[in-house]
């Protein structure tokens, strides 16, 4: 791609060496060389190559932190063997200058070649992973680079593979290099970073939605007792995604991954052009477990239009070496978590039923956290640097989700919009608008959503969405009820955490303490106690290990059980061990708190109520839809039920 005779050296660009073709200034590329020599040791051998001409040092920092998971994680504890040599091999000195920096005495050489190992055995979405099967490589963990970049056009990257033998695929949301193998190719740092690589064998299932191309890379999908279906997950995926796109008014992609690691763990993570997933196979053996799975995708994709590229304004720059603060995150994750499911619904993969339980379980969590009346919205977001991910025993009282209480906020502006224009405006609306207004390269300010959501429906729902997100009240959920044609169950919470139908007649209560346990290391222990319950009255700890009520010891696999045999408003003494010093405290049972959290459809609801109903989950206006087929979709349509533009293939491994 560069021919030596139309490039001539230019001097120095902010460091780099910058170099010109056909009369537009280029950087000379950073070049990572990634080795596995042997993967079951959880190693990989990096080796980087930095243009240094003119510069008396060079400074190399490896980022504390990965956008989209909000706590500082020092990546650099996991590089060893650190060392530098000029072009020729000789040793140019290093020292390291702070927790991840290192800085090199170039000594006049004019390219800087860097080499060390990181070891790679956390399974999780924003770390490194390698054994003898696969590798994840995210890019904060794994290369170190001038940070801040130079100013000035930024120099680009190419991250090359040399793979085990067994290992034939690699695939990256990245360009690939073209000539080359298992080599790619990123404009910048920021796009490095937000471009995580695969390697190994996985099965591809590809299905191209609005001329799209999307990717589903399984790994671990296979085995004799697999419940994993790639083909069925792709096409409810398919459908997903054309929700999705229509949602907006297109894709701002021409390509996306998913790249979803089936290795018992959780939890997924946005990029510009893909995500990472880690799922459980038996997931796959219940509908519940694939509409989890579906929803944790439909997040994720979600975030290619809502973080990715509509934000808020802090998100704008990363400085990847401190933590970066806003107090949006409410509208980046909460919103997001409103929609994921309600277009599972929309898309016709979820029923009605399906989506109001869902949608009840973020109210029912919000209502049963004492800390919702401590933290508002706003805080939450900013202090999700030290409190949301840092949850210990007491969040629980103290601390807010983003995540369920903006969901639930999403869905209480939602309905208020819809209320105050008749129907005729949404929350769909609003960020359609923020998207028309704000996506591409500066973000936005809350002031500025407000004024948004002002200009679709009215002062007053800037007004009322001032008061959610900045203080710690009660949410009033009457006129979105009222609005919908729903109401709240009251059904009576069952001594194993379930309800029972309102309709069955009432068990005898057992008593109740509100605290929550685990057998750890063969000892009922204490995990949780909660502000207000017989249990924090009684100066129950989390840490305690339980022992016996009053003369009878309780076994660990018996405590649920046990509790079952006291009534409330009966006293009793328990016994604990607290730092293995025996505590005897008296404690009054109380009785569980009636379930008043799961929605369902008010028998009563009026026909204009159930039409608000209707166009809610259909999301379009009346008519110009076709309604969904029998069954939803039965997670796992036929190609039939597919929707228009879409197709689908699938690969086999190594493809």
């Amino acid at each position: 791609m560069r021919s030596a005779a139309r490039l001539r050296v230019m001097g120095t660009l902010g460091g780099l060496r910058a170099l010109t073709l056909y009369g537009a200034e280029m950087p000379e590329p950073i070049v990572y060389t990634l080795r596995f020599p042997a993967p079951e040791t959880h190693l990989i051998e990096v080796e980087g190559r930095f243009p240094a001409r003119g510069l008396p040092s060079l400074e190399l920092a490896m980022a504390v932190w990965t956008p989209g998971s909000y706590l500082v994680r020092e990546f650099a504890r996991h590089v060893e063997g650190f060392s530098a040599a000029d072009a020729d091999g000789r040793p140019l000195a290093v020292e390291k200058v702070a927790k991840n920096r290192w800085r090199i005495a170039l000594a006049g050489a004019e390219q800087a070649i860097v080499r060390y190992r990181l070891y790679a055995h956390e399974m999780s979405v924003r770390s490194d992973f390698v054994d003898a099967g696969f590798a994840l490589i995210n890019g904060a963990p794994t290369f170190l680079a001038p940070l801040p970049p130079p100013e000035g056009r930024p120099a680009p990257y190419e991250v090359r593979l040399v793979l085990p033998a067994a290992w034939k695929t690699s695939i990256s949301a990245l360009p690939s290099i073209s000539g080359a193998e298992h080599a790619f190719r990123a404009d910048d740092f920021d796009t490095l970073v937000d471009s995580p690589i695969y390697a190994g064998n996985p099965e591809v299932h590809r299905f191209e939605v609005a001329g799209r191309s999307h990717l589903l890379v399984d790994e671990g999908a296979g085995g004799e007792t697999s419940g994993w279906d790639g083909a069925r997950a792709a096409a409810d995926l398919a459908r997903l995604v054309a929700e999705e796109i229509a949602f907006w008014g297109g894709a701002p992609y021409a390509r996306f991954v998913f790249f979803n690691l089936i290795t018992e763990e959780s939890g997924g993570l946005e990029h510009k052009s893909s995500t990472v997933l880690m799922t459980s196979r038996w997931k796959a053996r219940t509908r519940e477990g694939r509409l989890d799975w579906l929803g944790l995708a439909g997040h994720e994709l979600f975030h290619a239009w809502n973080v990715k590229r509509l934000r808020p304004v802090e998100l704008d720059r990363f400085d990847y070496e401190r933590e970066v603060y806003t107090q949006g995150l409410w509208m980046a994750e909460g919103l997001t978590s409103y929609y994921d499911d309600l277009l599972l619904a929309r898309a016709g993969l979820a029923t009605q039923e399906e989506y109001l339980k869902r949608l009840s379980k973020h109210v029912d969590t919000l209502q049963a956290s004492p800390g919702r009346l401590v933290q508002s919205l706003r805080a939450a977001s900013f202090d999700a640097w030290i409190k949301y991910y840092r949850r210990d025993e007491n969040f629980v009282n103290t601390g807010t989700s983003y995540y369920t209480k903006g969901a639930v906020v999403g869905f209480l502006l939602d309905a208020r919009i819809r209320r105050a224009t008749r129907g005729e405006r949404s929350l769909d609306d609003v960020l359609r608008l923020a998207w028309r207004r704000y996506s591409g390269e500066h973000g936005f300010t809350e002031a500025q959503f407000r004024q948004l959501v002002e200009e679709v429906a009215g002062r007053a729902a800037g007004d009322w969405l001032e008061r959610a997100v900045g203080a710690a009240d009660e949410l009033d959920y009457r006129e979105a009820l009222d609005w919908l044609g729903l109401r709240f169950t009251l059904d009576r919470a069952r001594d194993d955490g379930g309800a029972e139908e309102a309709e069955e007649p009432r068990k005898e209560p057992a008593g109740w303490l509100g605290i929550e346990t685990e057998v750890q290391k063969g000892r009922l222990t204490v995990t949780e106690v909660k502000r207000g319950t017989p249990a924090y009255q009684a100066g129950v700890n989390a840490g305690d290990e339980i022992l016996a009520i009053g003369d009878y010891r309780v076994p660990p696999d018996a405590w649920t059980e046990r509790l079952k045999a006291f009534r409330p408003g009966e006293r009793a003494t328990l016994l604990l061990a607290r730092r293995e010093r025996l505590t005897r405290l008296p404690v009054t049972f109380g009785e569980k708190p009636a379930r008043r959290w799961r929605l369902e459809v008010d028998p009563k609801a009026t026909a204009e109520q159930r039409a608000h109903l209707a166009a809610w989950l259909r999301g379009h206006a009346a008519g110009d839809r076709e309604p969904a087929a029998a069954g939803f979709g039965g997670l796992g349509t036929s190609r039939e039920l597919q929707p228009a533009g879409v197709e689908a293939s699938s690969d086999a491994p190594g493809s």
